[in-house]
């Protein structure tokens, strides 16, 4: 069954969230269709999210490797957008095709941190052959978004007035790294790198 913008899944779940109904927020989640009429108009928002539905999800029953052709598409869309030379991407996994990793995940509150996932940082800044070796959880991507256009404030569930079932922002965890060491804004910009997309198919 295809996925709807509108409706909340496992696959989409920002209809179902407080924070973006009470902040009417709702008409921001748009069909994927959307994603490539912005960027052909030039009219990517600041921070914008991309999620697949299950057949591209790279997760079981599904292919791998069609997940993998999605993910190169958008990519290489991104990529010779008029916005690539100022864009930071993080691609990111949840457990990635249903293949989950052997190390403990550290305990850092009582909800604990995830299994490790793998991550890569993509951008014209991006530092190239790094590998990153910081602790990270989905909270530094935030905690990059937060520094970045909110001046390093954060958005506190205690104090921002909107209801939040979280024990802590995570953000401000000690043993949380940040994904700004991933790049080096004094190099020469590096081009974009297009791919196949028909790769292993």
């Amino acid at each position: 069954m295809p996925q709807l913008a509108t409706v909340p899944s496992i696959w989409n779940p920002l209809p179902n969230f407080d924070t973006v109904k009470a902040d009417g927020q709702l008409g921001n989640i748009v069909p994927l269709d959307q994603f490539y009429l912005d960027v052909k108009n030039g009219n990517l928002p600041e921070v914008l999210w991309i999620i697949p539905d299950g057949t591209v999800s790279e997760h079981p029953p599904s292919k791998v490797s069609v997940g993998q052709s999605y993910v190169t598409a958008i990519l290489n869309t991104l990529m010779q957008s008029s916005a690539w030379p100022s864009m930071a991407i993080f691609l990111v996994w949840d457990d990635w095709g249903g293949f989950y990793d052997h190390v403990l995940p550290p305990v850092v509150d009582a909800n604990g941190y995830g299994l490790r996932v793998p991550g890569l940082v993509i951008s014209p800044y991006a530092r190239a052959g790094y590998i990153d070796h910081q602790t990270l959880s989905f909270d530094a991507y935030v905690k990059f978004i937060e520094d970045r256009f909110l001046g390093g404030q954060r958005l506190d569930p205690a104090t921002d007035g909107r209801p939040d079932p979280r024990i802590s922002v995570r953000e401000t965890m000690p043993i949380l790294g940040d994904v700004t060491e991933d790049f080096d804004f004094t190099q020469a910009p590096l081009p974009p790198l297009l791919l196949p997309t028909d790769a292993g198919l």
